[in-house]
């Protein structure tokens, strides 16, 4: 044995020493978080398996208690992991808006629904300042043209409300957003926090959602006005165009406002559809304003002429 030392060199026993304690140290790291996680788990299961009491302390009867006490014990604490598991993916409440204001209070025809980060705001980060969210071009206009009396601006954003609550106050010192959803009223699907329409509280034919993201709307594709993410660049117009859209859409008394959105959401760039079509009603509106003028010109051309025949008759 003390030949074979003899004849390893030196690095090589120093580097066989290290891979013998990484690999004890590997084997009681394990040891020991399967002893935490053993004791945890135990500790759970008797915790969250108790039998229920009422509010006098004495022990009531549930859908377990006709098992044997371990069992009933795993079988409560499972339910409870269940329902811990529902409350995370699911919104935080039944219905996210308050109901419909009535009078003598004025409640917006439309709802406009916004999510914050890539549509209104984009996150920016130096050394120097570390995370920043910088204003899209156009937020302050847009919002003021959104506002009410046409829509009820709702923030929806996947953003935890810690982080946007102080951003939408300064983005909105007018206060033209009503109400602010945050991650918690999302449903938590397949790794994406999806926004619930259908638990806003609202007539969905009069809901419209701007978003990104299309794992965000998958279970409302129909309210969505899909844009392109906003990465910062300070010579985007796009707020400006969406305001006139929203304007067209609102003044226009759109019954259902889902047939709109299906018709653009075919384009790649609604707002350019949308801009594209302007243009064609415009050329359309002074073709006929021209026809209309050569029409009552002709009239006034005839009418000296017509006049004056009746007055020889």
């Amino acid at each position: 044995g003390s030949k074979e030392s003899a004849n390893v060199p030196p690095d090589d026993q120093e580097k066989k020493k290290s891979d013998e304690f990484s690999k004890r140290a590997m084997k009681y790291t394990f040891i020991a978080f399967g002893a935490m996680f053993t004791g945890t788990a135990g500790f759970l299961i008797l915790e969250w398996g108790k039998q229920p009491v009422d509010a006098d302390g004495n022990k009531t009867e549930d859908e377990f208690s006709h098992m044997p006490s371990w069992k009933a014990h795993i079988y409560r604490a499972y339910r409870e992991v269940a329902n811990y598991n529902k409350m995370i993916k699911d919104p935080s409440r039944e219905k996210l808006l308050p109901d419909p204001l009535t009078e003598p209070y004025y409640q917006p025809p439309y709802t406009l629904v916004l999510e914050m980060t890539g549509i209104l705001v984009h996150p920016d980060w130096t050394y120097q300042t570390g995370w920043r969210f910088k204003k899209r071009p156009g937020v302050n206009f847009f919002l003021q043209q959104v506002g009410p009396p046409l829509f009820e601006v709702v923030i929806y954003t996947s953003e935890q409300g810690f982080t946007a609550y102080p951003i939408l106050d300064t983005l909105d010192p007018q206060g033209y957003i009503m109400y602010r959803l945050f991650r918690d009223a999302t449903r938590y699907m397949d790794g994406h926090h999806v926004k619930d329409l259908s638990c806003l509280n609202r007539d969905l034919s009069k809901v419209i959602l701007v978003d990104w993201n299309k794992d965000s709307f998958r279970l409302n594709p129909s309210n969505a006005l899909r844009l392109k993410k906003w990465e910062g660049n300070d010579d985007d117009r796009t707020l400006v165009d969406l305001a006139v859209f929203l304007r067209t859409v609102a003044t226009s008394n759109v019954e259902d406002v889902r047939t709109v959105l299906e018709y653009y959401s075919e384009f790649d760039d609604p707002l350019e559809a949308f801009r594209e079509n302007q243009r064609k009603l415009e050329e359309e509106r002074q073709r006929m304003d021209q026809v209309q003028q050569a029409t009552q010109d002709r009239s006034t051309l005839a009418k000296p002429w017509s006049e004056r025949l009746w007055r020889r008759r």
